[in-house]
């Protein structure tokens, strides 16, 4: 039976784009070959669940499949039943079908029996392949065979990749090179909304076939940042400020994924206040880009004789914990 992406993903076929792609990542968590270094099968059925999660996703693909014009790897389903029943034959061909011919309704006939000519009534049952049009196409029976033939001749098998993005190249878009399988590299522009697990899809740039190459298809790991977070389309940043700059106001140079830039900080600015860089965070599906928010961080300096001299007999009267009920 042919691999069903529904099943592999654990979805009905009336599921929602929104369903397939929490299926999908959810294996693709459990399955992912960085978490199963010592289990083989584990990558094996990684690869089989994005093969499901690439046609499921593609709402084109997605349809001609529900239809059955294609199978899991986008290769046409052969038409009538052809190559059900070996080489071709028709036995395969019209065995299958409710009042269809079978092989033996003409034991006995040589070619011409009793002055019928098996090959008019194929002609007439076709539209003829002596000059008449056949519904195969290709001016006949024979032409319709090839014809079916040809139409299903698969393609190479896609070929899965894993490319490993810095956290600042991916907010950013930075392109990134690729080296394949057959030794070329590729400059690929990352997309809009780039995340941990996107794929993208280099049509052709898989394995040779006798139908054309199949697809590379290529998963991005965005890593981690030494003290930037992302939070969707929003980066977070911990900004260490002095005592004096938040008690004075100041103007404080903060790092973004493009460089740093100035920062206003305003007199009496406490701990936990958080400031907004716009269009600093990452791009958007939808466009544009998302923003940055600083959090400011007093830091208050530890045995520092000269601060505490200055604050002596000095006390904040403020009830800051009233709100607590302390």
């Amino acid at each position: 039976m042919a691999a069903d992406p529904y099943s592999i993903l654990g979805v009905p076929r009336g599921a929602s784009e929104k369903d397939v792609k929490s299926a999908y990542r959810k294996l693709a968590k459990e399955l992912h070959p960085d978490r199963n270094a010592d289990n083989p099968k584990a990558a094996e059925r990684f690869s089989e669940i994005t093969r499901a999660y690439d046609l499921l996703s593609d709402k084109d693909k997605r349809a001609r499949f529900d239809r059955g014009e294609i199978d899991i790897d986008g290769n046409p389903v052969m038409p009538f039943g052809f190559g059900q029943g070996g080489a071709g034959g028709f036995g395969g061909g019209f065995a299958g079908g409710q009042g269809g011919f079978r092989a033996q309704d003409f034991e006995g006939f040589s070619g011409q029996a009793e002055g019928i000519d098996l090959g008019d009534i194929f002609d007439g049952l076709f539209g003829g392949g002596r000059g008449g049009g056949s519904p195969f196409g290709g001016g006949g029976m024979g032409g319709g065979f090839a014809g079916a033939r040809r139409s299903a001749a698969p393609k190479g098998a896609n070929v899965q990749y894993r490319l490993q993005v810095g956290f600042i190249d991916a907010a950013t878009r930075a392109t990134q090179r690729i080296t394949l399988g057959d030794g070329k590299t590729i400059d690929l522009k990352l997309p809009a909304g780039v995340e941990n697990g996107t794929q993208m899809r280099l049509a052709g740039k898989g394995e040779q076939g006798p139908g054309g190459g199949g697809d590379a298809i290529v998963t991005i790991e965005v890593g981690n940042h030494p003290f930037f977070r992302r939070e969707g389309d929003n980066i977070r940043l911990d900004l260490p400020i002095t005592l004096d700059e938040a008690i004075n106001g100041a103007k404080v140079r903060v790092p973004t994924v493009e460089g740093p830039v100035i920062l206003t900080v305003a007199p009496g600015s406490s701990s936990g206040k958080t400031l907004r860089l716009k269009e600093k965070g990452f791009s958007k599906k939808s466009g544009g880009r998302g923003d940055q928010l600083v959090t400011l961080e007093v830091q208050i300096p530890a045995g520092d004789a000269d601060l505490a001299n200055r604050l002596e007999g000095w006390k904040d009267g403020r009830n800051l914990r009233e709100k607590l009920g302390v």
